[in-house]
């Protein structure tokens, strides 16, 4: 397959991201009100900051290098986003599109830990 520039990974990743998480929440609620809010915590860019964190040590050398290069793409956002927060939370979605594409089995072993680092705070998901 044949390598895609950073962006169109970053691009895919959001949205598989998205998936990833409303699937999630549509387990936890019927209300959209509600899942709209915890859709909106979940998928936010400093959440992503945060998951990056949890996620480092389980991280191969190449995943490190993705996120380190998807943070150096030349973003376009509204001066009101703090830039190095998108800048991480592009690293993230650069990840995730990447395994999406190219290893889905691994892909599926991050969304675990994700998984389970959200069931573990309460507070995201009770509200």
């Amino acid at each position: 397959m044949e390598e895609l520039n950073l962006k169109c990974y970053a691009h895919l990743g959001d949205a598989v991201y998205e998936v990833f998480v409303r699937e999630k929440i549509i387990f936890l609620t019927s209300s959209l009100a509600k899942m709209h809010k915890i859709n909106t915590k979940l998928v936010r860019a400093s959440f992503q900051c945060e998951l990056l964190d949890i996620l480092e040590p389980h991280l191969t050398e190449k995943e490190r290098d993705l996120v380190r290069r998807g943070r150096n793409i030349q973003i376009s956002a509204a001066r009101k986003v703090n830039q190095s927060l998108h800048r991480l939370a592009t690293g993230f979605e650069v990840l995730i599109g990447y395994l999406h594409l190219h290893d889905h089995d691994r892909l599926l072993k991050i969304f675990k830990i994700i998984s389970d680092y959200i069931d573990s705070k309460d507070h995201l998901l009770n509200e």
